[in-house]
Protein backbone atom coordinates (compact mmCIF):
# COMPACT_ATOMS: atom_id res chain seq x y z
CA UNK A 1 0.00 0.00 0.00
CA UNK A 2 1.44 3.38 -1.03
CA UNK A 3 1.55 6.11 1.59
CA UNK A 4 0.92 9.85 1.31
CA UNK A 5 1.36 13.14 3.11
CA UNK A 6 -0.48 16.43 2.44
CA UNK A 7 1.28 19.70 3.23
CA UNK A 8 -0.98 22.73 3.41
CA UNK A 9 -0.54 26.50 3.20
CA UNK A 10 -3.10 29.28 3.42
CA UNK A 11 -6.64 29.84 4.57
CA UNK A 12 -9.41 27.68 5.98
CA UNK A 13 -10.60 26.82 2.48
CA UNK A 14 -7.21 25.27 1.72
CA UNK A 15 -7.23 23.34 4.99
CA UNK A 16 -10.65 21.95 4.12
CA UNK A 17 -9.51 21.15 0.56
CA UNK A 18 -6.64 19.17 2.08
CA UNK A 19 -9.16 17.09 4.01
CA UNK A 20 -10.74 16.26 0.66
CA UNK A 21 -7.38 15.44 -0.92
CA UNK A 22 -6.70 13.05 1.96
CA UNK A 23 -10.14 11.49 1.51
CA UNK A 24 -9.58 11.05 -2.23
CA UNK A 25 -6.22 9.38 -1.73
CA UNK A 26 -7.51 7.01 0.93
CA UNK A 27 -10.51 6.21 -1.25
CA UNK A 28 -8.00 5.31 -3.98
CA UNK A 29 -6.17 2.89 -1.69
CA UNK A 30 -3.41 5.08 -0.23
CA UNK A 31 -2.63 5.23 3.49
CA UNK A 32 -1.29 8.14 5.45
CA UNK A 33 2.40 7.97 6.18
CA UNK A 34 3.17 7.49 9.86
CA UNK A 35 5.01 10.24 11.69
CA UNK A 36 8.67 10.24 10.65
CA UNK A 37 8.09 7.87 7.75
CA UNK A 38 9.01 8.85 4.18
CA UNK A 39 5.76 9.00 2.17
CA UNK A 40 5.45 7.60 -1.35
CA UNK A 41 3.40 10.64 -2.40
CA UNK A 42 3.79 14.21 -1.12
CA UNK A 43 1.03 16.66 -2.03
CA UNK A 44 1.57 20.41 -1.67
CA UNK A 45 -1.71 22.33 -1.35
CA UNK A 46 -0.53 25.87 -2.04
CA UNK A 47 -1.61 29.45 -1.44
CA UNK A 48 -0.98 32.36 -3.83
CA UNK A 49 -2.12 35.07 -1.41
CA UNK A 50 0.78 34.87 1.03
CA UNK A 51 3.92 36.90 0.48
CA UNK A 52 6.75 34.90 -1.11
CA UNK A 53 4.45 31.89 -1.50
CA UNK A 54 6.27 30.79 -4.63
CA UNK A 55 9.72 31.03 -3.02
CA UNK A 56 8.54 28.91 -0.09
CA UNK A 57 7.11 26.30 -2.43
CA UNK A 58 10.22 26.00 -4.60
CA UNK A 59 12.43 25.93 -1.53
CA UNK A 60 10.48 23.03 -0.07
CA UNK A 61 10.35 21.27 -3.41
CA UNK A 62 14.13 21.64 -3.59
CA UNK A 63 14.49 19.89 -0.23
CA UNK A 64 12.52 16.95 -1.58
CA UNK A 65 14.43 16.64 -4.86
CA UNK A 66 17.36 14.58 -3.47
CA UNK A 67 14.95 12.44 -1.43
CA UNK A 68 13.01 11.60 -4.58
CA UNK A 69 16.22 10.94 -6.51
CA UNK A 70 17.10 8.26 -3.95
CA UNK A 71 13.60 6.74 -4.14
CA UNK A 72 12.52 6.56 -7.81
CA UNK A 73 8.95 5.48 -7.03
CA UNK A 74 8.24 8.60 -4.97
CA UNK A 75 5.81 11.15 -6.46
CA UNK A 76 5.30 14.87 -5.82
CA UNK A 77 2.07 16.72 -6.61
CA UNK A 78 1.40 20.47 -6.40
CA UNK A 79 -2.14 21.81 -6.22
CA UNK A 80 -4.07 24.79 -4.91
CA UNK A 81 -4.04 28.47 -5.76
CA UNK A 82 -0.37 28.79 -6.71
CA UNK A 83 -0.71 25.82 -9.05
CA UNK A 84 -3.77 27.42 -10.63
CA UNK A 85 -1.77 30.62 -11.17
CA UNK A 86 1.66 29.31 -12.22
CA UNK A 87 0.66 26.19 -14.18
CA UNK A 88 3.55 25.10 -16.42
CA UNK A 89 6.03 27.26 -14.50
CA UNK A 90 6.10 24.71 -11.69
CA UNK A 91 7.28 21.82 -13.87
CA UNK A 92 9.80 24.11 -15.58
CA UNK A 93 11.36 25.24 -12.30
CA UNK A 94 10.96 21.84 -10.63
CA UNK A 95 10.99 19.21 -13.40
CA UNK A 96 10.87 16.39 -10.86
CA UNK A 97 7.28 17.30 -9.92
CA UNK A 98 4.91 14.60 -11.19
CA UNK A 99 1.49 16.28 -11.02
CA UNK A 100 0.20 19.86 -11.10
CA UNK A 101 -3.53 20.38 -10.56
CA UNK A 102 -5.69 23.45 -9.94
CA UNK A 103 -8.36 24.59 -7.52
CA UNK A 104 -11.16 23.40 -9.80
CA UNK A 105 -10.06 19.79 -10.26
CA UNK A 106 -8.80 18.44 -6.95
CA UNK A 107 -10.91 15.34 -7.62
CA UNK A 108 -8.52 14.41 -10.45
CA UNK A 109 -5.50 13.88 -8.19
CA UNK A 110 -5.56 10.04 -7.89
CA UNK A 111 -6.01 9.64 -11.67
CA UNK A 112 -3.23 12.13 -12.44
CA UNK A 113 -0.83 10.37 -10.06
CA UNK A 114 -1.50 7.02 -11.72
CA UNK A 115 -1.18 8.51 -15.20
CA UNK A 116 2.14 10.12 -14.28
CA UNK A 117 3.39 6.81 -12.89
CA UNK A 118 2.41 4.82 -15.98
CA UNK A 119 3.48 7.37 -18.60
CA UNK A 120 6.62 8.43 -16.70
CA UNK A 121 6.00 12.11 -17.37
CA UNK A 122 4.54 15.07 -15.54
CA UNK A 123 0.78 15.59 -15.71
CA UNK A 124 -0.55 19.16 -15.65
CA UNK A 125 -4.32 19.62 -15.48
CA UNK A 126 -5.77 23.06 -14.74
CA UNK A 127 -9.48 23.58 -15.28
CA UNK A 128 -10.82 27.11 -15.73
CA UNK A 129 -14.13 26.44 -14.00
CA UNK A 130 -15.47 24.13 -11.35
CA UNK A 131 -16.21 20.63 -12.63
CA UNK A 132 -17.54 18.95 -9.48
CA UNK A 133 -18.46 20.78 -6.27
CA UNK A 134 -15.67 19.78 -3.86
CA UNK A 135 -18.05 18.87 -1.03
CA UNK A 136 -19.24 15.85 -3.03
CA UNK A 137 -15.73 14.36 -2.86
CA UNK A 138 -14.52 11.94 -0.17
CA UNK A 139 -13.24 13.79 2.91
CA UNK A 140 -10.84 12.73 5.64
CA UNK A 141 -11.77 15.02 8.53
CA UNK A 142 -8.99 16.16 10.80
CA UNK A 143 -11.16 16.60 13.87
CA UNK A 144 -13.63 14.22 15.46
CA UNK A 145 -15.61 17.00 17.13
CA UNK A 146 -15.42 20.09 14.86
CA UNK A 147 -15.74 20.36 11.09
CA UNK A 148 -15.60 22.77 8.17
CA UNK A 149 -18.63 22.82 5.87
CA UNK A 150 -18.41 24.73 2.58
CA UNK A 151 -21.51 26.65 1.57
CA UNK A 152 -19.93 28.15 -1.55
CA UNK A 153 -16.69 28.46 -3.47
CA UNK A 154 -15.37 31.41 -5.44
CA UNK A 155 -16.10 35.11 -5.12
CA UNK A 156 -17.86 37.77 -7.20
CA UNK A 157 -15.98 40.73 -5.72
CA UNK A 158 -13.10 42.50 -7.48
CA UNK A 159 -10.89 43.74 -4.61
CA UNK A 160 -7.73 45.14 -6.20
CA UNK A 161 -5.37 43.41 -3.74
CA UNK A 162 -6.93 39.94 -4.01
CA UNK A 163 -6.24 37.26 -6.59
CA UNK A 164 -8.72 34.71 -5.22
CA UNK A 165 -11.55 35.39 -7.73
CA UNK A 166 -9.10 34.78 -10.59
CA UNK A 167 -8.00 31.48 -9.05
CA UNK A 168 -11.22 30.11 -7.59
CA UNK A 169 -13.65 31.67 -10.04
CA UNK A 170 -17.10 33.18 -9.65
CA UNK A 171 -19.20 32.23 -6.65
CA UNK A 172 -20.88 28.83 -6.81
CA UNK A 173 -23.47 28.07 -4.13
CA UNK A 174 -24.51 24.70 -2.78
CA UNK A 175 -28.18 23.95 -2.33
CA UNK A 176 -29.33 24.45 1.28
CA UNK A 177 -30.57 20.88 1.52
CA UNK A 178 -27.14 19.52 0.57
CA UNK A 179 -25.43 21.67 3.20
CA UNK A 180 -27.86 20.68 5.95
CA UNK A 181 -27.60 17.00 4.98
CA UNK A 182 -23.82 17.22 5.38
CA UNK A 183 -24.16 18.91 8.77
CA UNK A 184 -26.66 16.30 9.96
CA UNK A 185 -24.34 13.49 8.82
CA UNK A 186 -21.44 15.09 10.69
CA UNK A 187 -23.50 15.40 13.88
CA UNK A 188 -24.45 11.72 13.56
CA UNK A 189 -20.72 10.93 13.53
CA UNK A 190 -20.14 12.87 16.76
CA UNK A 191 -19.32 16.38 15.51
CA UNK A 192 -20.81 19.12 17.69
CA UNK A 193 -19.31 22.24 16.10
CA UNK A 194 -19.38 23.27 12.44
CA UNK A 195 -17.89 26.30 10.72
CA UNK A 196 -19.65 27.37 7.53
CA UNK A 197 -17.09 28.37 4.91
CA UNK A 198 -17.20 30.65 1.92
CA UNK A 199 -14.90 33.19 0.32
CA UNK A 200 -17.77 35.63 0.89
CA UNK A 201 -19.97 33.53 3.11
CA UNK A 202 -22.81 36.00 3.66
CA UNK A 203 -23.29 36.42 -0.11
CA UNK A 204 -24.53 32.85 -0.07
CA UNK A 205 -27.70 32.55 -2.15
CA UNK A 206 -26.67 34.98 -4.89
CA UNK A 207 -26.58 32.17 -7.44
CA UNK A 208 -30.20 31.17 -6.83
CA UNK A 209 -31.50 34.66 -6.08
CA UNK A 210 -32.29 34.53 -2.35
CA UNK A 211 -30.79 37.49 -0.49
CA UNK A 212 -31.73 36.00 2.88
CA UNK A 213 -30.45 32.52 2.14
CA UNK A 214 -27.56 32.76 4.60
CA UNK A 215 -29.66 33.89 7.56
CA UNK A 216 -32.16 31.12 6.73
CA UNK A 217 -29.27 28.64 6.69
CA UNK A 218 -28.11 29.78 10.14
CA UNK A 219 -31.62 29.36 11.54
CA UNK A 220 -31.93 25.91 9.95
CA UNK A 221 -28.66 24.86 11.61
CA UNK A 222 -30.26 25.87 14.89
CA UNK A 223 -32.85 23.15 14.44
CA UNK A 224 -30.35 20.30 14.11
CA UNK A 225 -30.42 18.28 17.31
CA UNK A 226 -26.98 17.63 18.77
CA UNK A 227 -25.30 20.54 16.97
CA UNK A 228 -24.01 22.70 19.80
CA UNK A 229 -21.96 25.34 18.01
CA UNK A 230 -22.22 27.03 14.62
CA UNK A 231 -19.63 29.50 13.33
CA UNK A 232 -19.00 31.04 9.92
CA UNK A 233 -16.22 32.82 8.07
CA UNK A 234 -15.73 35.20 6.41
CA UNK A 235 -18.47 37.71 5.66
CA UNK A 236 -18.06 40.86 3.57
CA UNK A 237 -19.18 44.15 5.18
CA UNK A 238 -20.80 45.37 1.96
CA UNK A 239 -23.32 42.52 2.02
CA UNK A 240 -23.73 42.02 5.75
CA UNK A 241 -27.42 42.55 6.44
CA UNK A 242 -29.54 42.86 9.57
CA UNK A 243 -31.32 39.55 8.94
CA UNK A 244 -27.97 37.81 9.55
CA UNK A 245 -27.53 39.74 12.82
CA UNK A 246 -31.06 38.72 13.85
CA UNK A 247 -30.36 35.08 13.01
CA UNK A 248 -27.15 35.17 15.07
CA UNK A 249 -28.94 36.72 18.04
CA UNK A 250 -31.99 34.46 17.90
CA UNK A 251 -30.38 31.09 17.13
CA UNK A 252 -28.90 29.68 20.37
CA UNK A 253 -26.23 27.50 18.78
CA UNK A 254 -24.86 30.27 16.52
CA UNK A 255 -21.87 31.50 18.47
CA UNK A 256 -21.33 35.16 19.50
CA UNK A 257 -18.22 35.61 17.39
CA UNK A 258 -17.79 37.45 14.12
CA UNK A 259 -14.78 37.78 11.83
CA UNK A 260 -15.42 40.93 9.78
CA UNK A 261 -12.53 41.99 7.49
CA UNK A 262 -11.89 45.76 7.60
CA UNK A 263 -8.74 45.98 5.43
CA UNK A 264 -8.51 49.79 5.91
CA UNK A 265 -10.23 52.52 7.87
CA UNK A 266 -9.59 55.10 5.14
CA UNK A 267 -12.58 55.67 2.87
CA UNK A 268 -10.23 56.79 0.10
CA UNK A 269 -8.24 53.56 0.30
CA UNK A 270 -11.37 51.44 0.56
CA UNK A 271 -12.41 52.99 -2.74
CA UNK A 272 -8.99 52.20 -4.24
CA UNK A 273 -9.29 48.65 -2.93
CA UNK A 274 -12.75 48.35 -4.52
CA UNK A 275 -14.22 47.51 -1.15
CA UNK A 276 -17.82 48.58 -1.63
CA UNK A 277 -18.39 49.98 1.89
CA UNK A 278 -16.98 52.86 3.91
CA UNK A 279 -15.84 53.13 7.50
CA UNK A 280 -19.17 54.54 8.74
CA UNK A 281 -21.06 51.55 7.36
CA UNK A 282 -18.52 49.17 8.86
CA UNK A 283 -18.79 50.74 12.32
CA UNK A 284 -22.57 50.74 12.02
CA UNK A 285 -22.59 46.99 11.46
CA UNK A 286 -20.47 46.44 14.56
CA UNK A 287 -22.74 48.70 16.59
CA UNK A 288 -25.85 46.75 15.56
CA UNK A 289 -24.15 43.42 16.26
CA UNK A 290 -23.25 44.54 19.77
CA UNK A 291 -26.74 45.90 20.39
CA UNK A 292 -28.21 42.46 19.68
CA UNK A 293 -25.29 40.34 20.96
CA UNK A 294 -23.58 42.32 23.78
CA UNK A 295 -20.81 39.78 24.45
CA UNK A 296 -19.90 39.20 20.79
CA UNK A 297 -16.16 39.06 20.10
CA UNK A 298 -15.34 40.69 16.78
CA UNK A 299 -12.10 40.01 14.89
CA UNK A 300 -10.81 41.38 11.60
CA UNK A 301 -8.18 41.57 8.84
CA UNK A 302 -6.21 44.78 8.21
CA UNK A 303 -3.70 45.68 5.48
CA UNK A 304 -0.99 48.28 6.17
CA UNK A 305 0.85 50.04 3.37
CA UNK A 306 -1.59 49.64 0.49
CA UNK A 307 -0.28 51.64 -2.52
CA UNK A 308 -0.79 55.36 -2.00
CA UNK A 309 -1.48 55.06 1.73
CA UNK A 310 -0.66 58.35 3.44
CA UNK A 311 -0.11 58.98 7.12
CA UNK A 312 -3.63 60.44 7.22
CA UNK A 313 -5.04 57.25 5.69
CA UNK A 314 -3.18 55.18 8.25
CA UNK A 315 -4.46 57.31 11.12
CA UNK A 316 -7.99 56.72 9.85
CA UNK A 317 -7.34 52.99 10.18
CA UNK A 318 -6.10 53.51 13.72
CA UNK A 319 -9.27 55.51 14.49
CA UNK A 320 -11.55 52.75 13.24
CA UNK A 321 -9.57 50.15 15.19
CA UNK A 322 -10.01 52.17 18.38
CA UNK A 323 -13.74 52.48 17.81
CA UNK A 324 -14.18 48.85 16.77
CA UNK A 325 -12.60 47.33 19.90
CA UNK A 326 -11.49 44.15 18.15
CA UNK A 327 -10.86 41.03 20.23
CA UNK A 328 -8.01 40.29 17.84
CA UNK A 329 -6.87 41.18 14.34
CA UNK A 330 -4.88 39.57 11.56
CA UNK A 331 -2.60 42.38 10.43
CA UNK A 332 -0.62 42.31 7.18
CA UNK A 333 2.06 44.42 5.56
CA UNK A 334 0.95 44.95 1.97
CA UNK A 335 3.02 43.09 -0.59
CA UNK A 336 2.52 42.89 -4.33
CA UNK A 337 0.55 39.90 -5.55
CA UNK A 338 1.35 39.41 -9.24
CA UNK A 339 -1.85 39.29 -11.23
CA UNK A 340 -3.75 41.75 -9.04
CA UNK A 341 -4.60 45.33 -10.12
CA UNK A 342 -2.97 46.76 -6.99
CA UNK A 343 0.42 45.34 -8.01
CA UNK A 344 0.60 47.88 -10.83
CA UNK A 345 -0.60 50.90 -8.86
CA UNK A 346 1.78 53.86 -8.47
CA UNK A 347 2.93 55.23 -5.10
CA UNK A 348 4.01 51.96 -3.56
CA UNK A 349 4.74 52.76 0.09
CA UNK A 350 8.43 52.46 1.15
CA UNK A 351 9.17 49.34 3.17
CA UNK A 352 10.49 51.24 6.20
CA UNK A 353 7.27 53.32 6.36
CA UNK A 354 5.13 50.18 6.12
CA UNK A 355 7.15 48.51 8.87
CA UNK A 356 6.77 51.51 11.18
CA UNK A 357 3.01 51.73 10.64
CA UNK A 358 2.62 48.00 11.03
CA UNK A 359 4.37 48.12 14.42
CA UNK A 360 2.15 50.95 15.62
CA UNK A 361 -0.98 49.11 14.49
CA UNK A 362 0.03 45.85 16.15
CA UNK A 363 0.72 47.70 19.42
CA UNK A 364 -2.75 49.25 19.32
CA UNK A 365 -4.47 45.98 18.39
CA UNK A 366 -2.72 44.17 21.26
CA UNK A 367 -3.53 46.95 23.72
CA UNK A 368 -7.23 46.84 22.87
CA UNK A 369 -7.34 43.03 22.78
CA UNK A 370 -5.79 42.90 26.24
CA UNK A 371 -8.32 45.40 27.58
CA UNK A 372 -11.17 43.43 26.05
CA UNK A 373 -9.82 40.18 27.52
CA UNK A 374 -9.48 41.76 30.97
CA UNK A 375 -13.19 42.52 30.85
CA UNK A 376 -13.85 38.77 30.71
CA UNK A 377 -11.96 38.03 33.97
CA UNK A 378 -14.39 36.76 36.59
CA UNK A 379 -16.90 35.61 34.00
CA UNK A 380 -18.12 32.01 33.87
CA UNK A 381 -17.85 30.46 30.41
CA UNK A 382 -18.36 27.02 28.89
CA UNK A 383 -15.42 25.78 26.84
CA UNK A 384 -15.19 23.10 24.22
CA UNK A 385 -12.00 21.22 25.06
CA UNK A 386 -9.58 21.49 22.15
CA UNK A 387 -6.79 19.32 20.84
CA UNK A 388 -3.32 20.80 20.48
CA UNK A 389 -4.21 24.48 20.96
CA UNK A 390 -1.82 25.38 23.79
CA UNK A 391 1.90 25.13 23.06
CA UNK A 392 2.84 25.25 26.77
CA UNK A 393 -0.02 23.17 28.13
CA UNK A 394 2.26 20.27 29.04
CA UNK A 395 4.54 22.61 30.99
CA UNK A 396 1.74 24.39 32.83
CA UNK A 397 -0.36 21.25 33.38
CA UNK A 398 -3.26 23.03 31.71
CA UNK A 399 -5.62 22.08 28.92
CA UNK A 400 -7.08 24.42 26.31
CA UNK A 401 -10.51 25.16 24.95
CA UNK A 402 -12.54 27.65 22.99
CA UNK A 403 -15.18 29.84 24.58
CA UNK A 404 -18.44 30.51 22.73
CA UNK A 405 -16.96 33.79 21.46
CA UNK A 406 -13.96 31.79 20.15
CA UNK A 407 -11.47 33.17 22.67
CA UNK A 408 -8.72 30.70 23.53
CA UNK A 409 -8.76 29.72 27.22
CA UNK A 410 -6.10 27.67 28.99
CA UNK A 411 -7.65 25.97 32.01
CA UNK A 412 -6.49 23.91 34.96
CA UNK A 413 -6.86 20.20 34.29
CA UNK A 414 -9.77 18.93 36.41
CA UNK A 415 -9.61 15.78 38.48
CA UNK A 416 -12.17 14.17 36.20
CA UNK A 417 -10.55 13.22 32.87
CA UNK A 418 -11.73 15.29 29.92
CA UNK A 419 -11.29 14.68 26.21
CA UNK A 420 -11.22 16.98 23.20
CA UNK A 421 -14.84 17.65 22.33
CA UNK A 422 -16.03 17.53 25.94
CA UNK A 423 -17.37 20.70 27.58
CA UNK A 424 -16.06 22.32 30.76
CA UNK A 425 -17.46 25.29 32.65
CA UNK A 426 -14.75 27.52 34.09
CA UNK A 427 -14.25 30.86 35.79
CA UNK A 428 -11.77 33.10 33.95
CA UNK A 429 -9.04 34.25 36.34
CA UNK A 430 -6.39 35.92 34.14
CA UNK A 431 -6.16 37.73 30.83
CA UNK A 432 -3.34 38.16 28.32
CA UNK A 433 -3.58 39.86 24.91
CA UNK A 434 -4.04 36.61 23.00
CA UNK A 435 -5.54 34.19 25.51
CA UNK A 436 -7.31 33.77 28.83
CA UNK A 437 -6.53 31.53 31.82
CA UNK A 438 -9.06 29.79 34.04
CA UNK A 439 -7.72 28.28 37.25
CA UNK A 440 -11.19 27.28 38.48
CA UNK A 441 -13.08 24.48 36.74
CA UNK A 442 -16.67 24.44 37.92
CA UNK A 443 -18.03 21.44 36.03
CA UNK A 444 -17.31 18.90 33.31
CA UNK A 445 -19.78 17.64 30.71
CA UNK A 446 -18.78 14.56 28.76
CA UNK A 447 -20.17 14.62 25.23
CA UNK A 448 -20.75 12.51 22.15
CA UNK A 449 -17.95 14.48 20.53
CA UNK A 450 -15.60 13.39 23.29
CA UNK A 451 -16.71 9.81 22.69
CA UNK A 452 -15.97 10.26 18.97
CA UNK A 453 -12.53 11.66 19.71
CA UNK A 454 -11.79 8.78 22.09
CA UNK A 455 -12.84 6.23 19.48
CA UNK A 456 -10.63 7.86 16.86
CA UNK A 457 -7.71 8.05 19.28
CA UNK A 458 -8.03 4.33 19.95
CA UNK A 459 -7.68 3.60 16.23
CA UNK A 460 -4.19 3.04 14.71
CA UNK A 461 -2.21 6.27 14.82
CA UNK A 462 -1.53 8.19 11.62
CA UNK A 463 -0.08 11.52 10.64
CA UNK A 464 -2.34 14.47 10.00
CA UNK A 465 -2.53 17.00 7.23
CA UNK A 466 0.56 19.15 7.71
CA UNK A 467 -0.13 22.85 8.26
CA UNK A 468 3.21 24.26 7.16
CA UNK A 469 6.57 22.83 6.31
CA UNK A 470 8.45 20.61 6.80
CA UNK A 471 6.97 19.01 9.90
CA UNK A 472 4.48 16.17 9.88
CA UNK A 473 1.90 15.65 12.57
CA UNK A 474 -1.61 16.21 13.83
CA UNK A 475 -2.48 19.91 13.64
CA UNK A 476 -4.68 21.83 15.99
CA UNK A 477 -8.21 21.43 14.64
CA UNK A 478 -9.91 24.46 13.16
CA UNK A 479 -6.87 26.72 13.39
CA UNK A 480 -7.22 30.50 13.37
CA UNK A 481 -6.47 31.82 9.92
CA UNK A 482 -7.64 34.76 7.94
CA UNK A 483 -9.78 34.11 4.92
CA UNK A 484 -8.37 34.53 1.44
CA UNK A 485 -10.01 37.92 1.04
Amino acid sequence: MRTYEVRTYGCQMNVHDSERLSGLLEDAGYARAATGERPDVVVFNTCAVRENADNKLYGNLGHLAPVKAEHPGMQIAVGGCLAQKDRDTITRKAPYVDVVFGTHNIGSLPVLLERARVQQEAQVEILESLDVFPSTLPTKRESAYAAWVSVSVGCNNTCTFCIVPALRGKEKDRRPGDILAEVEALVAEGVSEVTLLGQNVNAYGVEFGDRQAFSKLLRACGEIEGLERVRFTSPHPAEFTDDVIDAMAETPNVMPSLHMPLQSGSDRLLREMRRSYRSAKYLGILERVRERIPHAAITTDIIVGFPGETEEDFLETMRVVRESRFASAFTFQYSKRPGTPAADLPDQVPADVVKDRYGRLVDLVNEIAWEENKAVVGRTVELMVAEGEGRKDSETQRLSGRAPDNRLVHFAAPEEPVRPGDMVTVEVTYAAPHHLVADRVLSVRRTRSGDAWEARAAAPASAGVGLGMPTVGVPAPLPDAPACR
